[in-house]
Order: structure tokens, then sequence, then C-alpha cells
């Protein structure tokens, strides 16, 4: 891919996912790692070898997400579990919102930290009775704090490689909110950091200068945004629902992207027979490494 023009997005894997979500790079497998949420399927996979390995999960997973000990946390429906891929198990359940059984887990990402940050949303996607949560590892447990709420589908977090502001989207309002992340993890200065006009922000993440990278889910295209909210040109995709990029390779500048046929007609299937598949295209700045979740045993 070293060769490869910028930002020319190609098709890495045929797989035709329903809802392909939740892309991380774990450098040390040299891997990509993404879900299928409905079909409640994971997925790696291996570019410099073509290797593919799926796993089929005992319910849906929104996000997978690296923990320090090369075991995994997922966002099922109802809360976190881990997933060891060396067995394929899942274990450790923790609750979460189990007051409100029509919600369910979305996204999520891990700061410099080690902080896991996630939202739900409402499944039906039409209540606004998601939130906001951060969670720690405190003994031999999680700790799981309640911050903002009001969200009908949370999409993102994502973290500043600072460390310092969390972006949240909602995607049926079009709108992507900043928050200043204070020293004791708190959140502070809500405020509106970009609107889209055509399309709706779906999974978000920063590259090594802070620029955000959004999927945009019915708008055919990847945007970007400087830390100050200045838009720079979007990147577009051959399929209308692309949902989350990740960055990876040696240096971090192979951009992969998941994406979606959920949602599309039998006639825009036809134009776009790839669409749910994973592609991939180069960049010239590299994105923030992976980071993991940490256990504070």
């Amino acid at each position: 891919m070293t060769s490869s023009p910028l930002h020319q997005p190609e098709c890495l894997l045929d797989l035709r996912a329903t809802l392909g979500e939740g892309p991380v790079w774990i450098s040390g497998e040299k891997s990509l790692y993404f879900v299928d949420i409905p079909e409640a399927k994971i997925h790696r996979f291996t570019p410099g070898t073509g290797a593919y390995e799926s796993w089929s999960a005992p319910d849906r997973v929104a996000f997978l997400l690296p923990v320090e000990d090369g075991t995994f946390l997922a966002g099922m429906p109802d809360g976190l579990r881990r997933f060891d891929p060396k067995n394929g198990t899942f274990s450790d359940h923790k609750l979460v919102e189990p007051e409100k059984p029509g919600n369910r887990l979305n996204d999520g990402c891990v700061d410099s930290q080690g902080r896991l940050w996630f939202g739900t949303m409402d499944d039906g996607e039409e209540q606004p009775s998601g939130s906001i949560y951060r969670v720690v590892h405190e003994g031999s447990g999680l700790n799981i704090t309640h911050h903002d709420e009001g969200y009908t589908v949370s999409n993102g977090p994502a973290v500043s490689p600072c460390g310092k502001t969390l972006y949240v989207c909602d995607s049926p309002e079009q709108t992507i909110y900043a928050f200043d992340i204070q020293p004791d993890g708190e959140l502070a200065n809500e405020r509106v950091f970009a609107r889209l006009e055509q399309g709706y922000p779906d999974g978000i993440v920063t590259d090594s200068e802070g620029t955000l990278w959004c999927g945009v889910w019915g708008g055919s295209r990847v945007v970007r945004f400087r830390p100050d909210g200045t838009a720079l040109p979007s990147i577009p995709m051959p399929v209308t629902n692309v949902t989350k990029v990740a960055f990876g390779g040696e240096d971090l500048k192979t951009v992969f992207v998941t994406t979606a046929r959920k949602g599309l007609d039998a006639e825009t299937l036809a134009k776009e027979p790839q669409a749910g598949s994973l592609f991939v295209f180069r960049t010239d700045v590299a994105g923030a490494p992976q980071q993991v979740f940490r256990l504070n045993d």
C-alpha cells in the first residue's frame, strides 16, 4: 500500500457485512479487528498475509477494544464483557443500564490514560435515552461513571491525542459535540464541534495531529475536521453507509474503513455490491496509536 495514491479507497475484504463497525488496529498482531453488530460477529483480518478469522458472539457486539492483558472489552447490548481471542470465550459480565431494557451499548474508545469511554442508545433509534459513560478498572472490577445524557444514537466517542478533549456524536441530530476532560476525568464545557448537512456522523477517531475523522452514514464519504472545527476536504467512498475508520499498518498511515448494507434498498445494493465490505486507502498523516484499557490491580 505504500505506493498507492492518497485517499483512493479500494475494497480490501469483500465481506458485505450487514453493519460493519468498530475497527481497531492491533499493532502487535498486525491485524484489524472489527464487528458486524446485527450478525453478532467479530472479525479479524491480517492484511500482510490475507489471514481472516471470525467468531460468533452470544449477542450483538457494538465495539471491541483491547485490554492490556491481550483480551478485549466487548460492548454488548446490556453491558460489558471480556472477550479472549485465544479461545473465543466471553466472561466477566458487567451490566449497564438494566433499568433501560430498550437501550443498548453502541460505540466506544480508550484514552491515553487507559480509560474506556462509551455511549448507549435507544435500540429503536427514536428516544433520547442514551448516555455517555467512563470506565476504569479498580481492584478486581470495573467502575462505571455516568457523564452525559439525552442521546438518541450516541456515536464515537473519540479523545484528542493530548487527552484533553472528548468528542461525541448524536447521529440523528447530525451533530458532533466536544467536551473538556478535567484532570479528574469529569466533563465540562459541552459545545457543538461540527454539524453535518448531508448524512449522519457515525464513528469518529483522531489522528496524530488531532484532526477528527468521521464516517458518514448515508453520506458516501469520510469527513475531517481540524481541532478548531475547520473542515478539511472529505474523502469520497464508493458505498453509501460509511461507519468508522481506523489507522494501521507499520506507519499508521493506512486507513481501514468499515461500511454497512443495513438500510439500503435493492436498487442501491445493485449499484453498490460491495457495501458492507472493508475498504482501505493511504493518507499522509499518521493516526494516533490504539490505546489499551488499563488494569489497575
